[in-house]
């Protein structure tokens, strides 16, 4: 994808922005280790951090549009960051899909409960000698979302690590989901890429996050 969506709008608030704009999307286009998927879920996700629901979300609704993400991935996608981002921010959220035109949700009926497995129950495990009701709440959550459709679970530990940098939860959490990616096939090229494409949304954010799952190369090399 060469044209950002939504640059005509940008140029109209502020040219050079708008070139600026132009230049950071390339970016995000130009990396090789992420699908054209997991970059729309990688900016959907960001906005529903800051929040930005405004021109923002349009574009990235027009983006994902464009790159043939079905409307049920973009609804699966808020539906699973509902308990990390917050629930409330994703009312708005479906209000603002549905303004811009997002075909209604399919009704696939109750969800299904699946219990977590392998990292998932782990966590959960270890969230018990904490606190026993957040650790139950956590696992009911992970059971109602991690084993749906619409989404791999590579995308679904992405989109929740992009959570993790913006909100800076760099210990346990960003490295549940790192070893939940890596058991779907991502690898370090991959986080080394989606950190590179969150950084246009939060530059210290992006580096704090590298400081916290990269490892330092060795002097003389190339990361």
């Amino acid at each position: 994808m060469t044209q950002l969506a939504g640059a005509d709008a940008l140029t109209s608030l502020d040219p050079v922005f708008a070139q600026l704009a132009v230049g950071v999307g390339h970016n995000l286009w130009g990396l090789p280790h992420l699908t054209p998927r997991e970059k729309v879920f990688l900016c959907l996700t960001a906005d529903l951090c800051h929040p930005h629901l405004g021109v923002p979300l349009a574009m990235h609704v027009e983006m994902a549009t464009a790159n043939g993400v079905e409307p049920e991935a973009i609804r699966e996608l808020y539906r699973h960051l509902a308990p990390y981002v917050g629930y409330p921010v994703l009312v708005p959220a479906f209000q603002r899909l549905a303004e811009l035109g997002l075909p209604a949700a399919q009704d696939t009926g109750p969800v299904a409960p699946v219990p977590p497995s392998g990292a998932l129950a782990r966590a959960v495990r270890d969230l018990q000698d904490v606190d026993p009701g957040l650790a139950a709440f956590t696992e009911d959550q992970f059971a109602q979302r991690w084993a749906r459709p619409y989404l791999s679970v590579r995308e679904r530990a992405l989109t929740c690590l992009v959570v993790d940098i913006f909100y800076q939860t760099l210990g346990a959490s960003l490295h549940l989901h790192a070893e939940l990616a890596r058991a779907d096939g991502a690898t370090e090229e991959t986080f080394r890429d989606l950190i590179r494409g969150v950084a246009e949304f939060g530059l210290a954010r992006a580096w704090a996050a590298a400081a916290a799952l990269l490892p330092v190369p060795e002097p003389g090399t190339e990361p």
